[in-house]
C-alpha cells in the first residue's frame, strides 16, 4: 500500500468513527468548561473572600454546572441555548431550597430526597431541556443536604451557580458554538468515510479464502455492522440538512438527501456484488479485491480503471469453466454489478459538489429529528409501549412516570441498604440507582446499563490508584487529571458505558486526593455502594412496572413494517404514475425510503439488548446469534426496497409496468397486515421470513438491469398472502 493511501485511509478511520466530531466536540467543549469554570469561580471565591470551604464549594458547584451546562447548551441556535440557560439556576435553587429547610432532620431529609428523585425524572416529559432541569435539582438538593448549607449560605450558592451559567452560556455561542455548515460538512465527510469502509471490507472479504467459514462469517458480520453505520451517517445528515444555514451553498435538502440516497445505492449494489462473487472465479475475485482496496484508499482513478477493465468481456469468464455460454452469463453477472457499482459510485463522488436536478416545490420534512446533534435514543419508540403487567393501572401511564415511580422505589430501597453499610456515604448507591434509569428505557437496556456501572468502577479502581499517588500533592496535575478525564468519559459515553465509568472512577479517586480523604478503603466502599445501587436497579427495572425489551421490538416492527407498506406502495404507483383509486402519485420515494431507513435503525437500536451475548444474563430465552440475524434480515430488506425505490423513481413515467406494480401492491399488502398483527416477541423472524425473500425483491428494469429476483418474491406472495388481514401463520426462522 503506497504511503499517501494508508494516510487516507487511516484518516478515514478516524473520521468514520464519528460522525461530524459530535463525540469530539462533546469531549472538548466539557473539558474547556469545566476547566475554564474551575479557574472563574476559584478567583471569584477569592474575589468575596469566602474562606477555604467556600472556595472548595464554589468550584465544586461550577464544575457541576459546567459538566451538565455543556450538554444542556449543545445545540446549535442561540436563543433555545439563552432560555434553556436562563433556567439551570432556576431548577438547581429549587432544590437547594428543601435541601436547606430540611437540614438537621436526618429522617425527613431522606424521604424528601426520594421525592425530588422522582419530581427530577417526572419532568423530563415536558422536554429535552427539562431533562437537564432534573438533574440540577437533583444535583441542588443533593448539595444543599449533604452540604449542610444554611438559609445565610443560600445567596453565595446562587451566585456561584449564576456565575457558572453565564460563563458556560457565553462559551457555548463563542468560541464552543456549533457551527451548522461545517457540521454537516463534516458529516458528509463521514459518510464518504463509512462508504469507503464498506470497501475496505469488501476488499478483505473478497480476499477471503473460501474454505475459512469462521472468517468468512466474521467479515460479513462486519459489512452489516458497517452498511448500518453508513445508513446511521445518512440519517444524520438527514436532521442536520433541517438546520437553517446548514446546508452547502447552491444546495437544497431535498437535492442533498437525492444526492446520499444514490450514492447509498452504489455502495449496497458494491456489496452484494462482492458477497456474491466469493465462490466465483479467483482470478474474477482477486481484481474485485483490488478494485475494494483501491475505493477504501481513495485511489479512484486506478479503481475506475480496474471497474472499467472488468466490464470487458473476456475478463470475466472463467478458465476451463463447464457450462457453455450460460454459465459464463452467470458468473459474469455479479463481476459486472460490482464494476458498475464501482463507476457509479466514482462519478458521484466526482461530482460532490454538483447538486442533482431535483423538485423543491414542497416543503422539506426530515425523516428524524436530531437531539442536541445525536440521533433519539430508545425512548422514542419505548414511549408508546406499555409496561408488563396489565392487572397493574399504572402500566398505562407515560414513560416518564413510570420511570420516576421506578427511581422513588429504587432510591428509597437504595438508601435503606446503603445505609447499612455506610451511614455517610450511602448516597454512591443512590447514583448508582439514579444514573441507571437515565437514557434508558427498556428493563434490558437498565440492568446492562448498572452492570455496566460496576464493571467501570472495578476496572476505575486500580487506574485511579495509581494516578492518586503520581499526582499526590500537586494541585494542578490533580485538576488537569480531573477535568482530563471527565473530557474522556464524555467522549466515550455513546460506544461504552462502562468506559465513561472507568473515568469518572478515576475522577473521584482524584477529587477525594484533593480533599486529603483518599483511601483505598474508600474506593472500595464506593464499589460496595455502587453495587448495591446497581443490583437494586436492576431489580427495579425487571419487577417494578417493567418496559419489556421484546414488546419494545414488537412496537419497533410495526413501525417498520408500516413504513416498508408505504414505500411499497408508493414504488406500485410510481411504476403506473397514479395512486390506486386513480389520482396522480406524488408521494416522494426519496423521503419514504429515508423513513423506512429510520425505522430500521430504531428496530435494531431497541433490539440491541437481544443481540449482545450480557442480554442472556437479563432476557430469559434469548439467543443473540439468533436475534443477528433476524435483524440482518431486516436490513437486507430495507437495502433491497431502498434500491427498489431508487430504480422506480429513474423509471420514465411513459413506460409504466402493470404488473410490477401488483407485485409490489402486494408485498405493501403483506407488510400492513405485519404492521397490524406483528410477530409475537419470541419470534420476530415470524415477520423476518416473509419479507427475507425481498432481499431478491425485483427492481423496475433500467438499461442494463438484470431484473433478477422476479421468481423469489412470486414465491413470497404464494407462500405467505394475508389471510383475513392477517399474516399468516409460519415457524420461526434460524440461522
Amino acid at each position: 500500500m503506497a504511503l499517501s493511501g494508508w494516510i487516507r485511509e487511516t484518516w478515514d478511520r478516524v473520521v468514520a468513527s464519528d460522525p461530524g466530531l459530535y463525540r469530539l466536540r462533546m469531549a472538548l467543549s466539557a473539558g474547556a468548561a469545566m476547566a475554564t469554570t474551575l479557574g472563574l469561580e476559584y478567583g471569584y471565591a477569592r474575589l468575596t473572600r469566602a474562606g477555604a470551604e467556600g472556595i472548595v464549594i464554589a468550584m465544586l458547584l461550577g464544575t457541576v454546572v459546567a459538566m451538565i451546562g455543556s450538554m444542556a447548551l449543545a445545540g446549535p441556535r442561540a436563543w433555545p441555548k439563552v432560555r434553556t440557560a436562563a433556567f439551570l439556576p432556576v431548577a438547581i435553587v429549587a432544590g437547594m431550597l428543601p435541601g436547606v429547610a430540611v437540614a438537621g432532620h436526618a429522617d425527613l431529609t431522606l424521604v424528601l430526597f426520594v421525592v425530588v428523585m422522582f419530581a427530577a425524572v417526572y419532568i423530563r416529559r415536558f422536554g429535552q431541556p427539562f431533562f437537564f432541569y432534573g438533574f440540577m435539582l437533583w444535583m441542588g438538593y443533593f448539595f444543599a443536604a449533604f452540604l449542610h448549607v444554611r438559609w445565610s449560605g443560600l445567596p453565595s450558592l446562587l451566585a456561584d451557580v449564576v456565575v457558572g451559567t453565564g460563563w458556560v452560556l457565553l462559551l457555548s455561542v463563542t468560541v464552543l458554538r456549533t457551527h451548522q455548515r461545517r457540521t454537516l460538512r463534516r458529516v458528509l465527510r463521514a459518510f464518504d468515510a463509512r462508504a469507503r469502509a464498506v470497501a475496505r471490507v469488501c476488499a478483505d472479504l473478497l480476499g477471503t479464502d473460501p474454505a475459512d467459514e469462521r472468517r468468512g462469517t466474521r467479515l460479513r458480520r462486519k459489512l452489516h455492522s458497517r452498511q448500518l453505520r453508513l445508513a446511521e451517517t445518512a440519517l444524520i445528515a438527514e436532521g442536520w440538512s433541517a438546520e437553517p444555514g446548514a446546508l452547502p451553498r447552491g444546495w437544497s435538502a431535498t437535492a442533498l438527501r437525492r444526492r446520499l440516497l444514490d450514492a447509498h445505492l452504489a455502495v449496497d449494489e458494491f456489496a452484494a456484488a462482492a458477497g456474491s462473487l466469493i465462490p466465483a472465479d479467483r482470478r474474477v475475485t482477486d481484481e474485485a479485491a483490488r478494485i475494494a482496496g483501491h475505493l477504501a484508499r481513495r485511489e479512484d482513478e486506478a479503481a475506475e480503471r480496474r471497474s472499467r477493465t472488468l466490464l470487458t468481456p473476456d475478463r470475466v469468464g472463467p478458465e476451463g469453466a463447464g457450462g457453455g455460454a450460460e454459465n459464463t452469463r452467470d458468473r459474469a453477472l455479479p463481476a459486472r454489478r460490482l464494476a458498475t457499482a464501482a463507476l457509479a459510485f466514482i462519478d458521484l463522488a466526482a461530482r460532490a459538489d454538483t447538486p442533482p436536478d431535483v423538485d423543491d416545490a414542497e416543503e422539506f420534512s426530515p425523516a428524524v429529528t436530531l437531539a442536541l446533534g445525536a440521533l433519539p435514543a430508545s425512548g422514542a419508540v419505548a414511549g408508546a409501549v406499555a409496561a408488563r403487567g396489565r392487572w397493574n393501572p399504572l402500566s398505562r401511564m407515560p414513560l416518564t412516570t413510570r420511570q420516576a415511580i421506578q427511581v422513588a422505589v429504587a432510591g428509597a430501597l437504595a438508601i435503606i441498604a446503603g445505609r447499612e453499610l455506610s451511614q455517610a456515604r450511602y448516597y454512591w448507591a443512590v447514583i448508582a440507582t439514579f444514573i441507571a434509569f437515565t437514557g434508558t428505557a427498556t428493563r434490558s437496556e437498565t440492568s446492562i446499563k448498572a452492570g455496566n456501572r460496576v464493571l467501570g468502577t472495578v476496572l476505575g479502581f486500580g487506574a485511579g490508584l495509581g494516578l492518586v499517588h503520581l499526582t499526590a500533592g500537586h494541585t494542578l496535575w490533580t485538576l488537569a487529571v480531573i477535568v482530563a478525564s471527565m473530557s474522556c468519559g464524555f467522549y466515550v459515553v455513546s460506544v461504552s458505558y462502562a468506559g465513561m465509568i472507568f473515568f469518572v472512577t478515576i475522577m473521584v479517586s482524584q477529587l477525594y486526593s484533593a480533599l486529603h480523604e483518599y483511601s483505598a478503603d474508600l474506593i472500595v466502599l464506593r464499589l460496595e455502594e455502587t453495587a448495591i445501587g446497581a443490583a437494586i436497579g436492576i431489580g427495579v427495572a425487571l419487577l417494578v412496572l417493567p418496559t419489556s425489551t421484546r414488546d419494545t421490538v414488537d412496537a419497533a416492527s410495526r413501525e417498520y413494517f408500516s413504513a416498508l407498506a408505504d414505500v411499497s406502495r408508493a414504488i406500485a404507483a410510481r411504476l403506473t404514475g397514479e395512486r390506486g383509486d386513480g389520482t396522480p402519485d406524488t408521494r416522494d420515494l426519496d423521503a419514504l425510503t429515508r423513513a423506512l431507513d429510520m425505522r430500521l435503525r430504531q428496530l435494531a437500536l431497541v433490539a440491541r439488548p437481544l443481540t449482545r451475548s450480557l442480554g442472556r444474563a437479563f432476557i430469559l430465552r434469548n439467543d443473540p446469534g439468533l436475534a443477528r440475524h433476524r435483524i440482518t434480515l431486516y436490513a437486507a430488506v430495507t437495502r433491497q426496497i431502498r434500491g427498489s425505490a431508487l430504480a422506480a423513481r429513474r423509471t420514465p413515467l411513459d413506460t409504466p409496468d402493470a404488473a410490477l406494480s401488483r407485485t409490489y401492491g402486494a408485498l405493501a399488502d403483506i407488510a400492513a397486515a405485519l404492521a397490524e398483527t406483528p410477530p409475537r416477541s419470541g419470534h420476530l423472524a415470524l415477520g423476518a421470513v416473509r419479507v427475507a425473500a425481498a432481499a431478491d425483491v425485483p427492481r423496475p428494469r433500467q438499461p442494463g438491469d438484470a431484473g433478477e429476483g422476479l421468481e423469489a418474491i412470486a414465491s413470497l406472495l404464494r407462500s405467505h398472502p394475508p389471510r383475513d388481514g392477517r399474516p399468516a401463520a409460519t415457524a420461526p426462522c434460524r440461522p
